[in-house]
C-alpha cells in the first residue's frame, strides 16, 4: 500500500524510478518492431491498438520534463542562460553517442564511414539530428544507426517554446498557459486529419510528432503550474486509472487521455508515494539518458548479427549492454558538464525529458 508523503518531504520523490522504467519500456517496445518492421508483436499495441509501450514511455518522459523544466525555468537569469543550461544537459551525451555510432556501430553494421561528409555530420550534430552513414544496417526493417534519437530535437524544441513563452511572461499568469495548451490541443486534433501519425522522421512526420510531444510537454507544465490545486491521492489515482482504461482504445482520444489522466498517475506516483530504493539510488546518479541513447544501436546490431534471435532475448541483451553504457555516459560525459561553471547560475542542471532529475518541489 502506498503511503502519503508530506509536502515538506517531496524533495525526495520517485522520479528516478520513473526514468528507469520509461527507458526500459522503450527498449521492450523496440524489440519486436526492429525485428519485424511493424508493431504486430508489441504488447500494448496488441491490447489497445493505439499507443505502444514506447509511445507511453516517451510521453511519460515529456510529461516529467514539462513539469520539471517549468519548475526550473524560474531559476534562469535570462533566455540565453536558460537555453545554455538546457544545451549543457542535452548536447554532450547526444554528440558522444552519435560519434560512437559513426565510429563503432557503423563499421559493425556494414556502413561506409569513408563516405560520411564531415560538414554534414557537424551540421546534423548541431541540429540534434540522428547520425547517418551510407550502408549502415542496410536490409534491416529500420536501417538507421540510432532511430531513437528522433525525440531529441523535439525535446529541445519544447525547451525553446517554454523559454519563448516564459520570456513573453505568459507563465506568470495561468491563463496564458491555458491558451497555449488549448492551442496545442487543437493542433493535436487537426494532426489526425492532415498529418501522418506514428511516422517520426523528416518533413510532415517530424512536424506531427513535434505537435504531439509539445502538447504532452505543456500538459506536464500545467501539472506544475496548477500544483497547488491538485491533490494527489490513492483514490484519485484509482479514478484516473478507471477513466483512462477505456479511452486507451480510442485512437483520437488515447493521446490526450494519457497526457491528462496518465499524467495524474505519473505525478501521483512521483510525488505522493513514498520513495522506493531505486528512486533513492538514482537521485544523484542518472543513467536513463545514456540507456536511451545506446539501446537502439545495440538492439539493431543484435538483429543484424543474430537473425532469428527472440525479440525479448534481444531486449534483455540490449539492456545488459546499455545499462553500463548509460552509467559511463553519466559519469564521463553528462555529469562533468553539469558542475558549476564560473559565472553560471550554480547547481546541477535539472529535469530534461530523457534526463529528468528532481527540481523544485511543488
Amino acid at each position: 500500500m502506498s503511503q502519503e508523503v508530506s509536502r515538506g518531504d517531496r524533495a525526495a520523490n520517485n522520479f528516478g524510478s520513473l526514468r528507469v522504467l520509461f527507458a526500459i519500456l522503450v527498449v521492450l517496445s523496440h524489440a519486436p518492431e526492429l525485428a519485424d518492421g511493424n508493431r504486430s508483436r508489441e504488447w500494448l499495441t496488441q491490447v489497445f491498438g493505439t499507443l505502444s509501450l514506447g509511445e507511453i514511455a516517451v510521453d511519460g518522459f515529456f510529461l516529467v520534463s514539462g513539469y520539471l523544466i517549468t519548475a526550473s525555468y524560474r531559476a534562469k537569469r535570462s533566455f540565453s542562460d536558460f537555453v545554455m543550461r538546457r544545451a549543457r544537459r542535452i548536447y554532450p551525451g547526444f554528440v558522444v553517442a552519435s560519434l560512437v555510432c559513426i565510429a563503432v556501430v557503423a563499421p559493425l553494421s556494414g556502413g561506409n564511414v569513408a563516405a560520411v561528409s564531415p560538414v554534414e555530420t557537424v551540421l546534423r550534430l548541431s541540429l540534434l539530428l540522428m547520425p547517418m552513414v551510407p550502408g549502415a544496417f542496410e536490409g534491416l526493417p529500420y536501417p538507421m544507426l540510432n532511430g531513437a534519437l528522433w525525440t531529441i530535437p523535439c525535446e529541445f524544441g519544447c525547451y525553446l517554446l517554454l523559454g519563448l513563452v516564459g520570456t513573453a511572461r505568459a507563465l506568470r499568469r495561468r491563463g496564458g498557459h491555458h491558451v497555449l495548451l488549448a492551442g496545442l490541443g487543437g493542433l493535436l486534433m487537426l494532426r489526425r486529419l492532415y498529418l501522418p501519425i506514428g511516422a517520426p522522421g523528416d518533413g510532415l512526420g517530424a512536424l506531427s510528432e513535434m505537435i504531439r510531444l509539445s502538447f504532452v510537454f505543456c500538459c506536464g507544465g500545467a501539472f506544475r503550474l496548477f500544483g497547488d490545486r491538485i491533490a494527489y491521492t490513492g483514490r484519485g489515482a484509482s479514478l484516473a486509472a478507471l477513466l483512462l482504461l477505456p479511452l486507451m482504445f480510442s485512437p483520437p482520444l488515447a493521446e490526450p487521455a494519457f497526457a491528462i489522466l496518465g499524467g495524474y498517475l505519473i505525478f501521483w506516483f512521483a510525488l505522493a508515494v513514498r520513495p522506493n530504493l531505486l528512486s533513492r539510488a538514482t537521485a544523484q546518479v542518472d543513467a536513463s539518458y545514456g540507456i536511451y541513447l545506446y539501446a537502439w544501436p545495440v538492439q539493431n546490431l543484435l538483429v543484424a548479427r543474430l537473425p532469428g534471435l527472440s525479440p525479448w532475448m534481444a531486449a534483455l541483451l540490449a539492456l545488459a549492454a546499455a545499462i553500463p553504457l548509460g552509467f559511463l555516459s553519466w559519469y564521463l560525459v553528462e555529469k562533468p558538464m553539469l558542475r558549476d561553471r564560473p559565472g553560471g547560475s550554480g547547481g546541477q542542471e535539472s529535469g530534461d525529458a530523457l534526463t529528468a532529475r528532481p527540481a523544485l518541489s511543488p
